[in-house]
């Protein structure tokens, strides 16, 4: 059926407004449930995560770790097992020094104290900008690394005969994760939070049950690990054993990088929000550190080996629950939870790398489009990236934990160390001032050696055997983020010498001359900050009209992003600048003798929030017009099309469908 596209025929708008939705959006409807109402007022207490359920879906990803961490630790140790009881004394020292120092951190940062944020504001731009291309990468991996591992604890109790199938149900635990994260945080963390209680209570049983049964072999085993450390002592010398023991050390690196996941989700968390986030760390800290020394040194206690097709917890489980009344069950039910904790774990990357996009975003080193929110009040763009990247990863490296870790590590260290550097430096800075001054800087000090110390080892033990792929990956994304933000800043020059001499219009103070006629012709625009495109567009549809239109109204959307979405105050904040565009939008129509009005809409999708103002808007003026600039470039490119959104065009199309009359004033610019 053909609309006329006439200003007064209401038909095609009625329509559209009343067409029941396609096939395909309530498919999406019932995947991803209803938008979220921003004039809720109950709103940010439903999205937002108490401390046990922050705990849930940011601390899985530290606690997690203790299926691969401690593992990888042990194996390095090779034939010198009895530096386990050292190396459990590193990791818990290394736990607890870099949560005291993120703790700080969320004190000194209370909206959200990433590495990003932390290196930007401390270092500067460039520091920034390599912590946050690191922890983009490292989220993608804590994705990767997290299905890649769900998978081996899942099929460590499968028969062998389901191997073939551990990468395909990878990838459909990935997508899976990547659905329930658009949907939105806590109904994901929700739907998770039996699966994590279920692994706490079942791993407490095994390190408790694995402690109390070799209660009478503890003489036997102290008598072995003495006798170990004279033996290595002659055989290595103090200073062979210390590197081995720092090599293992920085193997299982993978241990303590779930840690800085609290301090970057802090805006999702309930108020008061920072004390929300260092419960939430000590939660992390103490389950961690029990957990990952707890299973090291019960490989040490019980002479745990690898064994092909299985994982060390998983050979550990089946030994203790050997002749436990129900103990097969106990062994499926623990390995399963590790899985499905491991999936869980995933959700820290699905939160925290859209977060660490979108504040990247704001700052222009990525398009700007992944601040969006979605009518869901989740970052989309950037779950959509995280999750599709992650599966590249897990297909390239064919979900192989052992090079996942390595490649996870490197960047989680490169993070931790700007991090410690940046709050090192900040504390020096106030140490007049500061009354924890001593403490903290120790403090930052202990953090920083223990964090360069294992990014070192890593890169140099682990550079040909993977080290080097996310080495230049992440570089391939810092020069890809350079190169973005020159576009946005020459651009952003270009524009502001080509429209300078339009902003000096409502200097020209006229009174205010009145409310648009409806029964006139009326030119509607579509503007969004004031500015020289708004004003351009402005001054077009008058001169391509000339004595057409008796007065104006300007319409504009008011976009909460992830950069506003704080708090109910942050809504009302959006609405008076909104506002405030729009009175001096009208001025300048008003300097050119054009009676004018504003109207504006808050939402998070442009698009859908001015289609619904311009339709209401066709209704109460007939023969209105509608009008919306767009920048144009003499050889457009698939970069240009990329960093810039095609919101008037998307505009133009549905009001054209609704009948509606919409022209798009391009503004050259020349690049």
């Amino acid at each position: 059926m053909l609309h006329s596209h006439n200003g007064s025929d209401q038909s095609g708008a009625i329509a559209a407004r009343t067409e029941p939705p396609s096939l395909a959006r309530r498919a999406r409807r019932a995947l991803i449930g209803p938008p979220r109402r921003l004039d809720d007022k109950g709103l940010f207490h439903k999205v937002s995560l108490i401390a046990v359920l922050a705990w849930v879906g940011l601390g899985a990803d530290g606690l997690s770790s203790s299926a691969y961490g401690p593992e990888e630790a042990f194996r390095a140790l090779g034939d010198h097992r009895y530096l386990a009881v050292a190396l459990a004394g590193l990791m818990v020292t290394t736990v607890l020094v870099i949560s005291s120092a993120y703790s700080r951190i969320i004190r000194r940062f209370p909206h959200g104290g990433g590495g990003y944020v932390v290196a930007t504001k401390l270092l500067g731009a460039n520091a920034g900008l390599v912590s946050g291309c690191a922890l983009v990468v490292d989220y993608v991996l804590t994705v990767t690394i997290s299905i890649a591992a769900a998978g081996d604890a899942l099929f460590s109790v499968l028969p062998e005969s389901f191997l073939p199938w551990k990468l395909p149900a990878a990838v459909v635990m990935l997508i899976g994760m990547t659905v329930l994260n658009i949907r939105g945080v806590r109904e994901s963390v929700m739907i998770l939070a039996p699966i994590f209680f279920v692994f706490v209570i079942t791993h407490l049983i095994v390190i408790a049950g694995g402690f109390l049964g070799h209660i009478p072999e503890a003489t036997r085993t102290v008598r072995e690990v003495s006798r170990g450390f004279s033996q290595g002592t002659s055989s290595l010398g103090i200073f062979g054993l210390v590197f081995l023991l720092f090599h293992a050390f920085s193997m299982g690196g993978g241990t303590y990088t779930g840690i800085e996941a609290v301090s970057n989700g802090i805006p999702i968390m309930r108020h008061p929000q920072v004390q929300t986030a260092q419960r939430t760390m000590i939660y992390m800290a103490v389950s961690l550190a029990f957990t990952a020394t707890g299973l090291l040194l019960l490989y040490l206690l019980w002479d745990i080996r690898p064994v092909d097709g299985k994982t060390m917890n998983a050979v550990l489980v089946e030994r203790l629950a050997s002749g436990w009344p129900m103990g097969s069950t106990f062994v499926f039910v623990t390995m399963f939870s590790a899985a499905a904790l491991l999936v869980v774990a995933a959700q820290a990357g699905f939160v925290d790398g859209p977060r660490v996009l979108a504040n990247m975003a704001i700052d222009s080193w990525v398009p700007r489009r992944f601040a969006s929110l979605s009518e869901r009040l989740t970052t989309q763009n950037g779950i959509l990236l995280v999750g599709g990247a992650a599966l590249a990863a897990l297909l390239y490296t064919r979900g192989s934990v052992q090079l996942l870790v390595v490649m996870y590590s490197i960047n989680v260290f490169l993070t931790f160390s700007l991090s410690m550097l940046s709050m090192l430096v900040d504390t020096w800075k106030q140490r007049r001032t500061l009354r924890s001054f001593r403490a903290d800087f120790v403090l930052f000090k202990t953090g920083l050696i223990l964090c360069v110390t294992i990014l070192t080892f890593t890169v140099i033990d682990k550079f040909a055997s993977g080290g080097w792929v996310t080495l230049v990956a992440t570089g391939a994304v810092v020069a890809l983020c350079v190169f973005t933000r020159r576009h946005y800043t020459r651009l952003g020059a270009t524009a502001a010498a080509a429209f300078e001499s339009l902003v000096k219009i409502p200097e020209a103070s006229a009174p205010p001359l009145g409310a648009p006629d409806p029964t006139k012709p009326t030119a509607v625009i579509l503007v969004s900050a004031f500015g020289g495109l708004g004003l351009h567009t402005l001054l077009n549809a008058v001169r391509l009209f000339p004595h057409h239109f008796s007065s104006v109204i300007f319409v504009s959307v008011g976009v909460i992003d992830s950069g506003r979405f704080k708090g109910p105050e942050s809504i009302d904040d959006l609405r008076f600048e909104t506002d405030a565009t729009l009175a001096k939008f009208v001025a300048a129509a008003n300097a050119l003798g054009l009676p004018a009005a504003g109207r504006a809409s808050i939402g998070t999708d442009p698009v859908e929030e001015a289609e619904q103002l311009c339709l209401d808007i066709a209704k109460e003026f007939p023969h209105a017009v509608f009008f919306a600039g767009k920048l144009v470039f003499r050889q457009e490119s698939l970069l240009e099309r990329l960093l810039h959104n095609q919101t008037a065009f998307a505009i133009q199309r549905r009001l054209q469908w609704a009948g509606q009359s919409m022209v798009i004033l391009p503004a050259r610019i020349a690049t």
